[in-house]
Protein backbone atom coordinates (compact mmCIF):
# COMPACT_ATOMS: atom_id res chain seq x y z
CA UNK A 1 0.00 0.00 0.00
CA UNK A 2 2.82 2.33 0.80
CA UNK A 3 4.55 2.09 -2.55
CA UNK A 4 1.05 2.47 -4.63
CA UNK A 5 0.60 5.35 -2.39
CA UNK A 6 3.87 6.94 -3.50
CA UNK A 7 3.52 5.91 -6.92
CA UNK A 8 0.24 7.87 -6.69
CA UNK A 9 2.44 11.11 -5.52
CA UNK A 10 4.66 10.80 -7.92
CA UNK A 11 1.94 11.02 -10.36
CA UNK A 12 0.24 13.91 -9.62
CA UNK A 13 3.61 16.01 -8.81
CA UNK A 14 4.24 14.93 -12.75
CA UNK A 15 0.85 16.34 -13.89
CA UNK A 16 0.82 18.71 -16.92
CA UNK A 17 1.75 22.02 -15.57
CA UNK A 18 4.18 20.72 -13.12
CA UNK A 19 7.40 21.91 -14.99
CA UNK A 20 8.10 26.01 -15.13
CA UNK A 21 9.21 27.73 -17.87
CA UNK A 22 11.06 29.86 -15.90
CA UNK A 23 15.03 29.12 -15.71
CA UNK A 24 14.70 28.78 -11.61
CA UNK A 25 11.38 26.71 -11.41
CA UNK A 26 8.88 27.82 -8.05
CA UNK A 27 9.70 25.87 -5.49
CA UNK A 28 6.81 23.19 -4.28
CA UNK A 29 5.91 23.70 -0.57
CA UNK A 30 7.61 20.44 -0.37
CA UNK A 31 10.71 21.70 -1.68
CA UNK A 32 10.10 24.65 0.51
CA UNK A 33 10.08 22.76 3.58
CA UNK A 34 13.96 22.25 3.46
CA UNK A 35 15.44 25.62 1.93
CA UNK A 36 16.93 27.96 4.86
CA UNK A 37 18.44 30.69 2.61
CA UNK A 38 16.30 31.70 -0.32
CA UNK A 39 16.91 35.74 -1.12
CA UNK A 40 17.83 37.68 -4.48
CA UNK A 41 20.72 38.27 -3.80
CA UNK A 42 23.19 36.61 -0.89
CA UNK A 43 26.62 37.29 0.53
CA UNK A 44 28.68 34.53 2.13
CA UNK A 45 31.53 37.06 3.94
CA UNK A 46 34.39 36.15 5.78
CA UNK A 47 34.27 32.46 4.88
CA UNK A 48 37.36 29.82 3.91
CA UNK A 49 37.06 29.27 -0.30
CA UNK A 50 38.30 25.77 -2.01
CA UNK A 51 37.58 26.05 -5.39
CA UNK A 52 37.93 22.79 -6.47
CA UNK A 53 40.53 23.34 -8.88
CA UNK A 54 43.07 22.28 -6.33
CA UNK A 55 44.49 25.03 -5.36
CA UNK A 56 45.34 26.47 -2.12
CA UNK A 57 42.22 27.82 0.25
CA UNK A 58 41.67 31.58 0.15
CA UNK A 59 41.19 32.65 3.41
CA UNK A 60 38.63 35.49 4.83
CA UNK A 61 36.75 35.68 1.59
CA UNK A 62 33.14 36.86 0.03
CA UNK A 63 30.84 35.03 -1.88
CA UNK A 64 28.37 37.20 -3.54
CA UNK A 65 25.14 35.18 -5.16
CA UNK A 66 22.89 36.67 -7.23
CA UNK A 67 19.90 34.86 -9.36
CA UNK A 68 21.21 31.71 -9.10
CA UNK A 69 24.87 32.49 -9.93
CA UNK A 70 27.98 33.26 -8.49
CA UNK A 71 28.68 37.15 -9.12
CA UNK A 72 32.19 37.36 -7.60
CA UNK A 73 34.78 36.05 -5.02
CA UNK A 74 36.93 38.20 -3.60
CA UNK A 75 38.72 39.21 0.18
CA UNK A 76 36.16 40.14 2.59
CA UNK A 77 38.48 43.12 3.25
CA UNK A 78 37.78 44.59 -0.14
CA UNK A 79 34.59 43.36 -1.29
CA UNK A 80 31.23 44.88 -3.08
CA UNK A 81 28.29 43.76 -1.08
CA UNK A 82 25.34 44.96 -2.89
CA UNK A 83 22.50 46.76 -1.26
CA UNK A 84 19.92 44.68 0.12
CA UNK A 85 21.81 41.40 0.21
CA UNK A 86 21.25 38.82 2.58
CA UNK A 87 24.68 39.07 4.73
CA UNK A 88 26.00 35.69 6.54
CA UNK A 89 28.98 35.94 8.26
CA UNK A 90 30.52 32.51 7.97
CA UNK A 91 33.90 32.58 10.15
CA UNK A 92 34.99 29.57 10.57
CA UNK A 93 33.20 27.29 7.86
CA UNK A 94 34.64 26.97 4.09
CA UNK A 95 32.78 27.10 0.77
CA UNK A 96 33.79 24.85 -1.49
CA UNK A 97 31.97 23.60 -5.09
CA UNK A 98 28.63 21.15 -4.83
CA UNK A 99 30.15 17.43 -5.43
CA UNK A 100 29.90 16.07 -9.04
CA UNK A 101 29.79 12.53 -8.25
CA UNK A 102 29.76 9.42 -11.05
CA UNK A 103 29.05 6.33 -10.05
CA UNK A 104 25.35 7.02 -8.25
CA UNK A 105 22.32 5.02 -7.84
CA UNK A 106 18.59 5.78 -7.11
CA UNK A 107 17.96 2.13 -5.81
CA UNK A 108 19.29 -0.29 -2.73
CA UNK A 109 19.80 -4.08 -2.51
CA UNK A 110 17.00 -5.58 -0.73
CA UNK A 111 19.34 -9.07 -0.69
CA UNK A 112 15.89 -10.95 -2.10
CA UNK A 113 15.97 -12.53 -5.33
CA UNK A 114 18.78 -9.74 -6.81
CA UNK A 115 16.05 -7.42 -6.83
CA UNK A 116 16.94 -4.06 -5.93
CA UNK A 117 14.13 -1.25 -4.56
CA UNK A 118 13.85 2.42 -6.17
CA UNK A 119 15.39 4.98 -3.65
CA UNK A 120 13.14 7.81 -5.28
CA UNK A 121 11.97 9.67 -1.60
CA UNK A 122 15.17 8.98 0.34
CA UNK A 123 18.38 9.21 -1.99
CA UNK A 124 17.78 12.51 -3.64
CA UNK A 125 17.45 14.12 -0.19
CA UNK A 126 20.76 12.40 1.37
CA UNK A 127 22.49 13.01 -1.55
CA UNK A 128 21.54 16.77 -1.82
CA UNK A 129 21.78 17.04 1.94
CA UNK A 130 25.92 15.39 2.32
CA UNK A 131 26.94 18.48 -0.65
CA UNK A 132 26.07 16.67 -4.14
CA UNK A 133 24.61 18.85 -6.31
CA UNK A 134 25.18 17.09 -9.42
CA UNK A 135 24.89 13.16 -10.04
CA UNK A 136 25.34 11.07 -12.43
CA UNK A 137 23.33 7.29 -12.40
CA UNK A 138 25.83 4.55 -13.16
CA UNK A 139 22.64 2.01 -14.29
CA UNK A 140 19.35 2.18 -13.59
CA UNK A 141 16.69 -0.66 -13.03
CA UNK A 142 14.16 1.71 -12.92
CA UNK A 143 14.97 3.71 -15.77
CA UNK A 144 11.59 5.46 -16.55
CA UNK A 145 11.42 6.44 -12.59
CA UNK A 146 15.05 7.71 -12.75
CA UNK A 147 13.85 9.70 -15.99
CA UNK A 148 10.71 11.25 -13.87
CA UNK A 149 12.80 12.00 -10.79
CA UNK A 150 14.87 14.18 -13.10
CA UNK A 151 12.19 15.86 -14.00
CA UNK A 152 10.70 16.33 -10.76
CA UNK A 153 13.92 17.30 -9.41
CA UNK A 154 14.21 20.12 -12.32
CA UNK A 155 10.55 21.34 -11.78
CA UNK A 156 11.54 22.26 -8.19
CA UNK A 157 8.85 19.84 -7.35
CA UNK A 158 10.88 17.71 -5.02
CA UNK A 159 14.44 18.35 -3.44
CA UNK A 160 17.30 16.83 -5.11
CA UNK A 161 20.55 16.99 -7.10
CA UNK A 162 20.73 17.55 -10.90
CA UNK A 163 21.27 14.23 -12.10
CA UNK A 164 22.30 13.16 -15.63
CA UNK A 165 20.00 9.26 -15.85
CA UNK A 166 22.14 6.79 -17.40
CA UNK A 167 20.17 3.75 -19.10
CA UNK A 168 19.52 0.43 -18.22
CA UNK A 169 21.90 -2.04 -17.49
CA UNK A 170 23.93 -3.21 -21.03
CA UNK A 171 24.32 -6.81 -19.88
CA UNK A 172 24.83 -10.03 -21.31
CA UNK A 173 23.81 -13.94 -21.05
CA UNK A 174 24.50 -14.87 -17.55
CA UNK A 175 23.25 -11.40 -15.94
CA UNK A 176 22.10 -11.87 -12.20
CA UNK A 177 19.65 -9.10 -11.43
CA UNK A 178 16.14 -9.60 -12.07
CA UNK A 179 15.58 -6.49 -13.09
CA UNK A 180 17.85 -6.53 -16.22
CA UNK A 181 17.22 -6.79 -19.82
CA UNK A 182 19.86 -9.87 -21.53
CA UNK A 183 21.16 -8.74 -24.37
CA UNK A 184 20.77 -10.83 -27.62
CA UNK A 185 23.63 -9.73 -29.71
CA UNK A 186 25.22 -6.39 -30.99
CA UNK A 187 21.96 -5.28 -32.54
CA UNK A 188 20.29 -5.92 -29.19
CA UNK A 189 22.78 -3.51 -27.74
CA UNK A 190 22.44 -1.12 -30.98
CA UNK A 191 18.85 -1.22 -30.52
CA UNK A 192 19.06 -0.70 -26.49
CA UNK A 193 20.89 2.31 -27.19
CA UNK A 194 18.95 3.97 -29.51
CA UNK A 195 15.58 3.24 -27.50
CA UNK A 196 17.01 4.71 -24.66
CA UNK A 197 19.03 7.82 -25.85
CA UNK A 198 15.50 8.47 -27.66
CA UNK A 199 13.74 8.88 -23.75
CA UNK A 200 16.48 11.13 -22.55
CA UNK A 201 19.18 9.05 -20.97
CA UNK A 202 22.44 10.83 -21.27
CA UNK A 203 24.88 7.63 -20.42
CA UNK A 204 25.37 3.89 -20.84
CA UNK A 205 26.60 1.27 -18.82
CA UNK A 206 28.31 -1.72 -19.98
CA UNK A 207 28.00 -4.31 -17.13
CA UNK A 208 29.99 -7.34 -16.35
CA UNK A 209 28.54 -10.31 -19.21
CA UNK A 210 28.43 -7.96 -22.10
CA UNK A 211 30.86 -9.32 -24.54
CA UNK A 212 33.10 -7.40 -27.16
CA UNK A 213 30.99 -7.45 -29.72
CA UNK A 214 28.10 -5.67 -27.82
CA UNK A 215 30.08 -3.89 -26.20
CA UNK A 216 31.51 -2.47 -29.37
CA UNK A 217 28.20 -2.04 -30.68
CA UNK A 218 26.66 -0.12 -28.00
CA UNK A 219 30.04 2.25 -28.25
CA UNK A 220 29.64 3.30 -31.65
CA UNK A 221 26.11 3.25 -31.08
CA UNK A 222 26.19 5.91 -27.92
CA UNK A 223 29.08 7.77 -29.90
CA UNK A 224 26.52 8.21 -32.85
CA UNK A 225 24.11 10.08 -30.14
CA UNK A 226 27.13 12.12 -28.19
CA UNK A 227 27.10 10.13 -25.41
CA UNK A 228 29.22 8.05 -23.59
CA UNK A 229 29.49 4.79 -22.27
CA UNK A 230 30.94 3.93 -19.11
CA UNK A 231 31.88 -0.12 -18.02
CA UNK A 232 31.35 -2.63 -14.82
CA UNK A 233 33.00 -5.00 -16.85
CA UNK A 234 34.10 -8.45 -16.00
CA UNK A 235 34.09 -10.87 -19.68
CA UNK A 236 35.37 -7.93 -21.62
CA UNK A 237 38.76 -6.76 -20.00
CA UNK A 238 40.00 -2.92 -19.43
CA UNK A 239 42.66 -2.81 -22.57
CA UNK A 240 40.43 -4.86 -24.15
CA UNK A 241 37.22 -1.69 -23.79
CA UNK A 242 40.08 0.92 -24.19
CA UNK A 243 40.19 -0.55 -27.74
CA UNK A 244 36.27 -0.48 -28.29
CA UNK A 245 36.20 3.08 -27.41
CA UNK A 246 34.84 3.54 -24.00
CA UNK A 247 34.91 6.56 -22.00
CA UNK A 248 35.29 5.49 -18.41
CA UNK A 249 35.68 2.59 -16.17
CA UNK A 250 34.05 2.15 -13.44
CA UNK A 251 35.66 0.79 -9.67
CA UNK A 252 38.94 0.72 -11.28
CA UNK A 253 41.65 -2.27 -11.09
CA UNK A 254 40.39 -4.69 -8.64
CA UNK A 255 37.67 -5.76 -11.42
CA UNK A 256 40.40 -5.64 -14.65
CA UNK A 257 39.40 -9.44 -15.33
CA UNK A 258 42.50 -9.55 -18.20
CA UNK A 259 44.90 -10.10 -15.55
CA UNK A 260 43.10 -13.68 -14.33
CA UNK A 261 44.94 -16.30 -15.35
CA UNK A 262 43.42 -18.69 -17.85
CA UNK A 263 40.81 -15.89 -18.62
CA UNK A 264 38.85 -17.14 -21.60
CA UNK A 265 37.88 -13.97 -24.24
CA UNK A 266 33.93 -13.17 -23.35
CA UNK A 267 34.18 -15.07 -20.52
CA UNK A 268 33.71 -13.90 -16.76
CA UNK A 269 36.00 -15.20 -13.70
CA UNK A 270 34.16 -15.92 -10.63
CA UNK A 271 34.24 -12.55 -8.38
CA UNK A 272 36.77 -14.43 -5.89
CA UNK A 273 38.97 -15.48 -8.63
CA UNK A 274 39.44 -12.01 -9.71
CA UNK A 275 39.57 -10.22 -6.32
CA UNK A 276 42.05 -12.96 -4.93
CA UNK A 277 44.08 -12.53 -7.98
CA UNK A 278 44.60 -9.06 -7.93
CA UNK A 279 45.63 -9.52 -4.43
CA UNK A 280 48.95 -10.68 -5.64
CA UNK A 281 49.35 -8.59 -8.54
CA UNK A 282 52.79 -6.38 -8.62
CA UNK A 283 51.12 -2.94 -9.92
CA UNK A 284 54.50 -2.34 -11.08
CA UNK A 285 54.69 -5.05 -13.41
CA UNK A 286 55.54 -3.92 -17.46
CA UNK A 287 51.93 -5.53 -18.32
CA UNK A 288 49.56 -3.42 -15.64
CA UNK A 289 51.69 -0.57 -16.45
CA UNK A 290 50.97 -0.43 -19.83
CA UNK A 291 47.14 -1.27 -19.17
CA UNK A 292 47.63 1.91 -17.45
CA UNK A 293 49.50 4.06 -20.42
CA UNK A 294 46.83 2.31 -22.60
CA UNK A 295 43.73 4.00 -20.93
CA UNK A 296 45.54 7.74 -20.36
CA UNK A 297 46.86 7.33 -24.47
CA UNK A 298 43.03 6.65 -25.18
CA UNK A 299 41.74 9.23 -22.84
CA UNK A 300 39.18 6.45 -20.99
CA UNK A 301 38.51 7.82 -16.84
CA UNK A 302 38.25 5.64 -14.03
CA UNK A 303 35.45 6.59 -11.20
CA UNK A 304 36.31 5.62 -7.94
CA UNK A 305 34.08 3.90 -5.24
CA UNK A 306 36.51 3.17 -2.70
CA UNK A 307 33.65 3.15 -0.08
CA UNK A 308 31.56 -0.03 -1.51
CA UNK A 309 34.75 -1.72 -1.62
CA UNK A 310 35.58 -0.63 2.45
CA UNK A 311 32.48 -2.14 3.58
CA UNK A 312 33.68 -5.22 2.96
CA UNK A 313 36.15 -4.87 5.29
CA UNK A 314 36.26 -5.63 9.14
CA UNK A 315 34.77 -3.06 11.45
CA UNK A 316 34.66 -0.46 8.18
CA UNK A 317 33.59 2.08 7.65
CA UNK A 318 32.95 3.72 11.29
CA UNK A 319 29.72 3.07 12.61
CA UNK A 320 28.25 6.05 12.36
CA UNK A 321 24.57 6.49 14.16
CA UNK A 322 22.98 9.19 11.10
CA UNK A 323 23.28 5.93 8.87
CA UNK A 324 21.79 3.45 11.03
CA UNK A 325 18.88 5.93 11.27
CA UNK A 326 18.46 6.50 7.75
CA UNK A 327 17.93 2.89 7.43
CA UNK A 328 14.42 0.91 8.02
CA UNK A 329 14.70 -1.70 10.76
CA UNK A 330 15.04 -4.51 8.12
CA UNK A 331 17.34 -2.91 6.48
CA UNK A 332 19.29 -2.00 9.81
CA UNK A 333 19.58 -5.62 10.70
CA UNK A 334 20.72 -6.77 7.29
CA UNK A 335 23.30 -4.52 7.44
CA UNK A 336 24.84 -5.05 11.00
CA UNK A 337 24.53 -9.00 10.05
CA UNK A 338 26.77 -8.05 6.99
CA UNK A 339 29.94 -5.98 9.46
CA UNK A 340 29.76 -9.22 11.60
CA UNK A 341 30.38 -11.67 9.07
CA UNK A 342 32.88 -9.68 7.99
CA UNK A 343 34.47 -9.09 11.42
CA UNK A 344 34.42 -13.27 11.73
CA UNK A 345 35.52 -14.13 8.23
CA UNK A 346 38.96 -15.54 8.10
CA UNK A 347 41.70 -14.63 5.43
CA UNK A 348 39.18 -12.52 3.83
CA UNK A 349 41.30 -10.53 0.52
CA UNK A 350 39.48 -7.29 1.24
CA UNK A 351 42.14 -5.42 3.02
CA UNK A 352 44.72 -6.40 0.21
CA UNK A 353 42.46 -5.57 -2.78
CA UNK A 354 41.05 -2.11 -1.15
CA UNK A 355 44.66 -1.20 -0.31
CA UNK A 356 46.17 -2.44 -3.95
CA UNK A 357 43.06 -0.29 -5.47
CA UNK A 358 43.74 2.56 -3.51
CA UNK A 359 47.58 2.46 -5.32
CA UNK A 360 46.10 1.59 -8.91
CA UNK A 361 44.26 5.02 -8.31
CA UNK A 362 47.30 7.18 -7.16
CA UNK A 363 49.22 5.54 -9.98
CA UNK A 364 46.26 6.27 -12.65
CA UNK A 365 46.06 9.64 -11.81
CA UNK A 366 50.13 10.42 -11.19
CA UNK A 367 50.50 9.24 -14.88
CA UNK A 368 47.82 11.56 -16.41
CA UNK A 369 44.82 9.96 -16.11
CA UNK A 370 41.18 11.21 -15.17
CA UNK A 371 39.95 10.11 -11.87
CA UNK A 372 36.16 10.40 -10.78
CA UNK A 373 34.89 9.75 -7.52
CA UNK A 374 31.47 7.80 -6.65
CA UNK A 375 29.24 6.33 -3.90
CA UNK A 376 27.97 3.32 -5.50
CA UNK A 377 25.16 2.42 -2.58
CA UNK A 378 24.88 -1.11 -3.16
CA UNK A 379 27.57 -3.42 -1.65
CA UNK A 380 26.17 -4.94 1.54
CA UNK A 381 24.45 -1.47 2.00
CA UNK A 382 27.41 0.46 4.02
CA UNK A 383 27.91 2.80 1.83
CA UNK A 384 24.41 4.93 1.77
CA UNK A 385 23.83 7.74 -0.59
CA UNK A 386 25.22 11.35 0.85
CA UNK A 387 27.14 9.27 3.52
CA UNK A 388 28.68 7.02 1.60
CA UNK A 389 29.50 9.88 -0.47
CA UNK A 390 31.81 11.76 1.48
CA UNK A 391 33.09 8.76 2.78
CA UNK A 392 34.15 8.06 -0.63
CA UNK A 393 36.41 11.95 -0.43
CA UNK A 394 38.00 10.93 2.74
CA UNK A 395 39.21 7.02 1.68
CA UNK A 396 40.58 9.01 -1.89
CA UNK A 397 42.90 11.42 0.90
CA UNK A 398 43.66 7.66 3.12
CA UNK A 399 45.11 6.64 -0.55
CA UNK A 400 47.34 9.18 -0.70
CA UNK A 401 45.75 12.22 -2.46
CA UNK A 402 45.92 15.31 -0.70
CA UNK A 403 42.65 16.62 0.72
CA UNK A 404 42.87 19.15 -2.31
CA UNK A 405 43.19 16.39 -5.06
CA UNK A 406 40.40 14.76 -3.83
CA UNK A 407 38.05 17.19 -3.55
CA UNK A 408 38.88 18.20 -7.27
CA UNK A 409 38.55 14.49 -8.19
CA UNK A 410 34.91 14.69 -6.40
CA UNK A 411 34.15 18.31 -8.32
CA UNK A 412 36.25 19.65 -11.39
CA UNK A 413 37.31 16.37 -13.05
CA UNK A 414 33.82 15.00 -13.24
CA UNK A 415 32.11 18.51 -14.47
CA UNK A 416 34.60 18.32 -17.38
CA UNK A 417 33.78 14.76 -18.08
CA UNK A 418 29.94 15.43 -18.44
CA UNK A 419 31.05 18.92 -20.38
CA UNK A 420 29.65 21.04 -17.53
CA UNK A 421 33.14 22.84 -16.37
CA UNK A 422 31.60 25.64 -17.63
CA UNK A 423 28.85 25.99 -15.33
CA UNK A 424 30.04 23.47 -12.23
CA UNK A 425 32.55 22.05 -10.48
CA UNK A 426 34.41 25.29 -9.22
CA UNK A 427 33.86 28.55 -7.29
CA UNK A 428 34.27 30.96 -9.84
CA UNK A 429 32.24 34.04 -10.66
CA UNK A 430 29.74 33.44 -13.34
CA UNK A 431 29.26 30.01 -12.66
CA UNK A 432 26.05 28.49 -10.99
CA UNK A 433 25.23 28.72 -6.84
CA UNK A 434 26.27 24.84 -6.50
CA UNK A 435 28.13 25.17 -3.15
CA UNK A 436 28.46 23.26 -0.22
CA UNK A 437 29.35 25.30 3.07
CA UNK A 438 31.19 22.89 5.97
CA UNK A 439 32.17 23.87 9.10
CA UNK A 440 36.03 23.54 9.79
CA UNK A 441 38.53 23.68 6.90
CA UNK A 442 38.45 20.10 4.70
CA UNK A 443 41.54 21.52 2.78
CA UNK A 444 43.43 20.68 5.92
CA UNK A 445 41.16 17.85 7.66
CA UNK A 446 39.40 15.81 5.09
CA UNK A 447 36.70 14.74 7.81
CA UNK A 448 35.30 17.83 7.06
CA UNK A 449 33.48 17.13 4.18
CA UNK A 450 30.84 15.39 6.90
CA UNK A 451 30.33 18.39 8.43
CA UNK A 452 27.82 20.44 6.09
CA UNK A 453 26.15 23.24 7.23
CA UNK A 454 24.28 24.52 4.09
CA UNK A 455 23.89 22.97 0.36
CA UNK A 456 23.19 25.75 -2.45
CA UNK A 457 21.63 24.58 -5.76
CA UNK A 458 20.86 27.18 -7.99
CA UNK A 459 21.43 29.66 -5.51
CA UNK A 460 19.18 28.37 -2.70
CA UNK A 461 20.14 27.10 0.42
CA UNK A 462 19.07 23.87 1.51
CA UNK A 463 19.34 22.45 5.21
CA UNK A 464 21.31 19.52 5.19
CA UNK A 465 19.86 18.26 9.14
CA UNK A 466 16.31 18.34 7.92
CA UNK A 467 17.00 16.33 4.78
CA UNK A 468 18.36 13.99 6.38
CA UNK A 469 15.77 13.87 9.55
CA UNK A 470 12.79 13.54 6.53
CA UNK A 471 14.44 10.09 5.35
CA UNK A 472 14.95 8.64 9.06
CA UNK A 473 13.80 4.68 8.85
CA UNK A 474 13.21 5.00 4.51
CA UNK A 475 16.25 3.69 3.26
CA UNK A 476 15.07 0.16 2.05
CA UNK A 477 11.82 1.06 1.66
CA UNK A 478 11.06 4.18 -0.60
Amino acid sequence: MRKFVLGLCLLSLLAPGAASTQERPTLSQETLRFVSVDAPTVALTHVRVVDGTGAPASTDQTVVISMGKIQSVSPSSTAKIPEGAKVLDLAGRSVMPGLVLMHEHLFYPTGRLSLFNEMGWSFPRLYLACGVTTMRTAGSVEPYTDLNLKKMIDAGRIPGPKVHVTGPYLDGKGAFATQFHVLTGPEDARRMVRQWADEGVTSFKAYMYIDRAELGAAVEEAHKRGIKVTGHLCAVGFREAAALGIDNLEHGALIDTEFVPGKQPDVCPAQGDTVSNFTKLDLDSAPFQAMIRDLVARKVAVTSTLAVFEAFLPDRPPLQQRVLDALTADARAQYLVSRARAAEQKNSPWAVALRKEMQFELMFARAGGRLMAGTDPTGNGGALAGFGSQREIILLVEAGFTPLEAIRIATLNAAEYLGESDRVGTVAPGKLADLVVVRGDPSANINDVEQVETVFKDGVGYDPAKLIESVRGSVGWR
